[in-house]
């Protein structure tokens, strides 16, 4: 009978190969998961979001959308910047055309932090974009989606309607906040106090650029 070579290196075990794997995972989402946690978790007594909160968050529907010149988009391509959305039909009238000039003043007002964060306007019809507003379009993201698959993801509250509201996307992909409906200028503050923070709180992890 053979007598097995003392000398000859151990094979790894399969359970220590796994328990590395799982080391390694946690390493790269553990800043994720802290700035998750301390934005929703450890907050300072009296802090309240302006934003409504999405429980559970809704990751970005595998739905093709259509670039105004017609190229097909696979809506979640769009992960890996904050999106602060709206949603209107292409004729966008002038309640679109409030959401899509604070959507512009907001993500201007976040300084250095303004790459990190993306312009998206969801087209739910085939209407003709009055040329007038693409000047104030350059460098948003204009899509036209299928309105009743849209309607299965994003959601307004009780009473109100799509496009109304402006809405918040993390670089996961995940609709995560949905502020209040017609926003002003007062509102348009409160609203830029919640994308600091979460942009404060996601620093470690999120970077501009896809």
């Amino acid at each position: 009978m053979p007598v097995p070579d003392a000398s000859a290196p151990a094979r790894p075990s399969p359970v220590a190969g796994r328990w590395k794997m799982l080391l390694v995972l946690l390493v790269c989402v553990a800043p994720i998961v802290a700035s998750y946690f301390t934005y929703y978790v450890i907050r300072p007594e009296g802090r309240r979001n302006f934003g409504e909160l999405i429980d559970p968050q809704r990751p970005l529907p595998a739905i093709s959308a259509r670039t105004l010149e017609g190229q097909v988009v696979p809506l979640p391509s769009l992960k890996g910047q904050w999106l602060l959305m709206t949603v209107s039909g292409g004729g966008c009238d002038s309640s679109c055309e409030k959401n899509l000039y604070f959507q512009r003043q907001l993500r201007e007002a976040l300084g250095k932090e303004m790459d990190r964060v993306d312009r998206v306007w969801l087209i739910t019809d085939d209407a003709a974009v009055n040329p007038a507003l693409l000047p104030a379009l350059k460098g948003a993201t204009v899509l036209r989606v299928p309105a009743d698959a849209l309607a299965q993801w994003l959601q307004p509250q009780p009473g109100a309607t799509l496009p109304r509201h402006l809405y918040l996307v993390d670089p996961l992909g995940n609709w995560m906040m949905r502020f209040p409906p017609d926003m002003d200028a007062a509102t348009a503050a409160k609203a830029k106090r919640d994308l600091d923070r979460l942009l404060r709180a996601a620093a470690g992890w999120d970077k501009e650029g896809r």
